[in-house]
């Protein structure tokens, strides 16, 4: 029997790793994730991640194959290469002959370059495929947001939907082009080194097999707290690319009221966050490589000390015997051993961040439209233009009615004009003929057919609407008016520009309908935003027409433009406007007052004034303040 004192090195060695895997595990037991999912996000488990993920792959099955054929042969380096080196070492020692140096080393080499062309290879399939995996997901998310209602856009800040597309399905990229087949690879290698050990020597794989337990120890810790790590990362990420899209867009109000450094304030605090959460992340994987290195380190003491002994004092184990050869060989084997495990922490670090942003971009596919077509829903041919409400009850917030028993009837052809103050409801009306949102109680007809029995995009094809804040695309004056529609010829673009009266200025422009729009249409005035916007609905021929103050915010000379285009289009189909100006309503064929989401007048401009209710009040309310307003041009 040996003495005690032999075993003293391993003893330590045991010792010290046994004190890390304590340290870990009671960290393990102790650290409870407090964050929970935010907002419209919730947590999801990893093997349903990978197995939404596997879907978007499945198509792309051959190209994977072809894949892994070839990553066996490059994974021969990896299992060949020591013994080769080991053999060239017992060749030096033994009865040395120069072409069998030769040979040996000729051997190596082609082993390597074998390698090496298998793995440009790899990552050359691997990067098409990747990406054409990535442009489908991208696609799936971009289809799912346009479906989403008025009502889950408004919830969800933009700059998080922009982070989704962006950042997300990028971080997911790197999983699909490089971290899967590479997290396989190093699988192999690690199972093929260890069958080679193990036909090597039986001792010394035994001494590497226990430090197996606290590797697998450790990665299941680490991976508990770099899933943590990598999901705080995103949030923070998310956080400021929102606080950036919202604050970039309303610079302009920021420098009208001299809050530069308050908002840079808020910025520098959302950047020490993301800072924090970065440095954590690092925190983790600084800890975990080190503790896999260790254990590389301490396997190889162990097999120096083992492994010397055994070659001094000719030990033979299961009829065994260590050599030069030998220890050189495995020497080499736990460093292959090892850096596919170091790889795998690594690889293992980016999975956790391209789970964290698969979560996120399939919280966003998971979301179900609030608004969608009824099973039965029909398409809608043509339209006549007849609207109807019948006891229409609506609310945003549960409880809150902002419709209250609404009911009235447009005839074809007809324009009817809603009035009332903030808040009573006129909005709210032209938002659900178009089903924007979902209404609680009552009916809307069009031409005497429910809308929640027709197809959303059918509906909304045959309707025309001219908003207050008209929104542009960056692009040309005519992408804005087609929108990319095709079979709209250059003729029809003029005839809707002329016939809004929109030819006037873009005549002008040097480069008439291919003048550049900038972003948001900000190199163009608010009264020819809105030309552009009455010819981008003209052009597409609408059956119905809705305006929501088409006619605020603008200049008069402009205004007398819009009120000649919109007695022109009176002749095109059934009209609803909501004007802050009652001017523009006063040969309206039906005005309709709304007071806290009732309706309390309804009939022509004429008529309610005689009536002498609120549309009178209103009316002369508004006419004492445009005499006050002209009294004052004409004194100054």
């Amino acid at each position: 029997m040996r003495p005690v004192y032999e075993y003293y090195p391993l003893i330590v060695v045991g010792a010290i790793v046994g004190m890390f895997a304590v340290v870990l595990v009671s960290a393990y037991l102790l650290v409870k994730d407090k964050s929970k999912p935010q907002e419209f996000e919730r947590q999801m488990d990893d093997r349903e991640i990978m197995g939404r993920l596997m879907r978007y792959a499945r198509p792309y099955l051959p190209q994977f194959l072809l894949v892994g054929g070839v990553m066996l042969f490059s994974i021969a380096y990896d299992i060949l290469s020591p013994l080769i080196v080991g053999w060239i070492e017992q060749l030096i020692v033994g009865d040395f002959e120069m072409i069998r140096l030769y040979r040996a080393v000729a051997l190596y080499v082609a082993v390597l370059l074998v390698s090496m062309l298998c793995t440009y290879v790899q990552a050359v399939v691997l990067q098409k495929t990747g990406q054409r995996i990535i442009s489908v997901m991208r696609e799936d998310l971009f289809v799912k947001i346009e479906r989403l209602s008025h009502e889950q856009l408004n919830a969800i800040p933009v700059g998080k939907l922009v982070t989704r597309v962006t950042n997300d399905t990028n971080a997911i990229s790197m999983m699909f082009t490089n971290l899967l087949v590479n997290f396989v690879k190093n699988i192999f290698v690690i199972v093929g080194v260890f069958a080679a050990m193990l036909m090597l020597n039986y001792e010394l794989t035994l001494m590497v097999l226990c430090f197996v337990p606290f590797i697998a120890l450790f990665t299941v810790i680490f991976r508990r707290f770099s899933r943590r790590a990598y999901r705080k990362v995103k949030d923070c990420t998310t956080e400021i690319n929102t606080y950036l899209s919202e604050n970039l867009s309303g610079i302009k109000i920021t420098q009208v009221f001299n809050r530069e450094e308050a908002k840079l304030r808020d910025f520098v605090e959302r950047s020490n966050a993301l800072g924090k959460a970065k440095r954590e992340q690092i925190f983790v994987f600084g800890i975990f490589r080190p503790l896999v290195y260790m254990l590389y380190v301490s396997s190889i003491l162990c097999l120096l000390y083992l492994g010397g002994r055994g070659y001094l004092e000719g030990h033979v184990f299961m009829g065994q015997v260590i050599t030069g050869g030998t220890l050189v060989s495995f020497y080499m084997y736990i460093s292959k051993f090892y850096n596919p495990i170091q790889n795998l922490a690594e690889q293992f670090n980016w999975l956790q961040s391209a789970l964290a942003s698969a979560e996120k971009v399939f919280t966003v596919m998971d979301l179900e439209p609030a608004i969608q077509d009824a099973p039965d829903a029909t398409e809608l041919e043509t339209v006549r233009g007849e609207i109807e409400f019948k006891d229409v009850w609506f609310s945003y917030v549960e409880g809150e009615w902002v419709l209250k028993s609404v009911s009235f009837h447009v005839m074809p052809k007809e324009t009817a004009a809603f009035v009332g103050s903030t808040g009573s409801g006129k909005t709210t009306i032209l938002s659900l003929i178009c089903r924007n949102y979902e209404f609680q109680k009552g009916e809307i007809l069009i031409d005497g057919t429910d809308i929640r029995k027709i197809k959303i995009s059918s509906l909304r094809r045959h309707f025309g609407q001219m908003l207050q804040d008209v929104f542009l695309f960056s692009g040309t004056i005519r992408s804005n008016i087609v929108l990319r529609a095709e079979g709209i010829s250059e003729e029809e673009i003029w005839d809707a520009c002329r016939y809004v009266n929109a030819d006037h200025f873009i005549g002008k422009l040097e480069k008439g309908l291919d003048e550049e729009v900038r972003e948001r249409g900000n190199n163009f005035s608010a009264g020819e935003r809105q030309l552009l916007s009455f010819a981008r609905t003209i052009v597409h021929r609408p059956s119905v027409m809705i305006l929501d103050e088409a006619t605020a915010n603008i200049d008069t000379e402009t205004e007398l433009l819009i009120q000649d285009s919109l007695e022109k289009m009176q002749n095109i189909g059934t009209m609803l406007i909501v004007a802050h100006r009652l001017s523009t309503i006063q040969h309206a064929d039906n005005i309709i007052v709304l007071s806290h989401g009732k309706i309390v007048e309804q009939g022509t401009h004429q008529a309610l004034l005689e009536m002498r209710g609120r549309y009178y009040k209103l009316y002369h309310l508004q006419y004492s303040r445009e005499e006050m307003d002209r009294k004052e041009d004409r004194v100054g």
